[in-house]
């Protein structure tokens, strides 16, 4: 990206000046040389979403910010639905709800040295992975639409763990709002056999060894010491997600002119709040979000069977759970007044400070766990949030590394085979049905995850209190 188009405001904050249609500034928190090596496209859309109705503040990027669909991944704004605000599905994404969930083993990394392979090779059985992956669980249309309104919550009351694992999740693990109705036929039916699990892409069910505590105080608040062993499930809503985000992108961008909305990109479909189609997408949306919940409990318990095989008496209690591809409805103060806002988050995480009244009891003085997804054969992280990120962003943070090349640049460019041997070298075994997944998914395809979460805890987005390195990864 060309620093001369953009206003620095500090060491991590950048601003794209309000100009032509702009209605609001365009901020990245990023250092400088993540700006610099950001595709201008990142500036496009930065821009180009601060064009649309009712957006409040500012359109945001974080500091993995890269190009996507309408909004660049890592993308952040909020509308107002009393200023003709809108919501857009290409804000939320098509992996509706994709998010992080982490458990703890109570294992240390001589407890399972001898039989990593054992393990690797009995999550990738229980636990389906890669494209158009289904599970042994089938939905029937009654069982579909209970799910669509009851996340977790239907899951645990199924048997898919435990009332306590509920109060460890986002939205208590049901988003309510949910409107079955307003999901399609044929996203049903994509769904009906995917439940438990994991997809492909960036996707994975990853065994990770806690290196470094950066912060004593919050890493004993969570439960991180330095050689635990912990879990984390990467994934989202599947085939119903996509569904959705596609068919509800179409229709937005048929009626937005009906709207009044002079879209600056034919992505960035849009509808008002307050339209019968932005009430539908918020109705469909929701229920994505709650698939997406569901789905990564039944993981879980999938995940906790293995354990119990292997290792008897350990039980994986749940850390927490937090999505990166949402909008939710969230008070925020803006211009000094609080504000009932819609927050969409695309890339982005959640990351609300200590006291918040949306966070469990657990963390109410500490802040809420912020889960960093790494790349394969990488780190991921574990942050806390801060209460300056609610004046920054919205209670925001980035959610991973970033892409920095295409899948099909990494497709020339690696072979699967020698990546997963490369790590095998480092003690790292991967499984995954597609050599060309784990192609796609090469660490060279990333940025630096360090360097994003350095950026973040810069900027005061969230602040760093562990590094999780991977012992064995399950890949799509």
């Amino acid at each position: 990206m060309d620093l001369s188009l953009l206003t620095r405001r500090s060491d991590h904050e950048w601003v794209i000046e309000p100009h032509g249609r702009m209605r609001v500034p365009g901020v990245i928190y990023a250092s400088e040389a993540l700006v610099s090596d950001m595709d201008h496209k990142v500036y496009e859309q930065v821009a180009n979403v601060a064009m649309l109705p009712g957006i409040e503040g500012a359109s945001y990027a974080m500091p993995d910010a890269h190009w996507g669909y309408g909004f660049p991944i890592g993308g952040v704004a909020a509308f107002d639905p009393t200023r003709g605000g809108v919501i857009s599905a290409g804000g939320v994404g098509f992996d509706i709800s994709c998010g992080v969930r982490t458990l703890y083993t109570g294992l240390k990394i001589r407890d399972v040295e001898t039989r990593k392979v054992e393990l690797a090779d009995a999550l990738a059985r229980s636990v389906p992975a890669g494209v158009g992956s289904e599970g042994e669980i089938s939905l029937t249309d009654d069982e579909m639409d209970a799910m669509l309104s009851g996340g977790a919550r239907w899951a645990v009351e199924r048997g898919y763990g435990t009332m306590a694992d509920l109060e460890r999740i986002e939205e208590r693990g049901c988003m309510e709002g949910a409107v079955p109705a307003e999901v399609s036929p044929h996203a049903k039916r994509r769904q009906r056999d995917e439940m438990g699990t994991l997809g492909s892409g960036n996707h994975y069910l990853e065994l990770q060894r806690v290196a470094t505590v950066f912060d004593r105080e919050r890493g004993e608040a969570f439960q991180l010491r330095e050689g635990d062993l912990v879990i984390s499930i990467h994934c989202g809503s599947r085939g119903l997600g996509h569904q959705i985000g596609t068919e509800f992108l179409r229709r937005m961008a048929i009626e937005a002119a009906a709207h009044g909305i002079e879209l600056p990109d034919r992505e960035l479909a849009c509808a008002p709040i307050n339209s019968d189609l932005g009430r539908a997408y918020l109705g469909a949306m929701r229920a994505g979000i709650n698939c997406a919940l569901a789905n990564r409990q039944i993981i879980t318990a999938l995940v906790r069977g293995v354990f119990a095989r292997l290792f008897p008496g350990v039980e994986l209690p749940l850390m927490y759970d937090v999505s990166h591809n949402t909008c939710k409805t969230e008070t925020h103060l803006s211009g000094g007044e609080p504000k009932r806002l819609f927050v969409h988050r695309k890339g982005a995480t959640r990351a609300f400070g200590p006291h918040h009244p949306d966070l469990p009891a657990v963390w109410a003085d500490i802040g809420q766990p912020v889960l960093i997804g790494g790349t394969m054969g990488t780190a991921s992280y574990v942050l806390v949030g801060t209460g300056g990120a609610d004046e920054r962003a919205f209670g925001s943070s980035c959610h991973g590394a970033g892409r920095s090349m295409s899948r099909h640049e990494a497709m020339r460019r690696f072979r699967g085979r020698q990546i997963s041997d490369d790590l095998a070298e480092k003690g790292i075994i991967i499984r995954s049905p597609s050599s060309r997944g784990v192609a796609e998914e090469a660490p060279a395809a990333y940025k630096d995850v360090t360097r994003v979460v350095d950026a973040a805890d810069a900027a005061g987005l969230s602040r760093k209190v562990a590094r999780l390195e991977p012992v064995v990864c399950i890949k799509g």
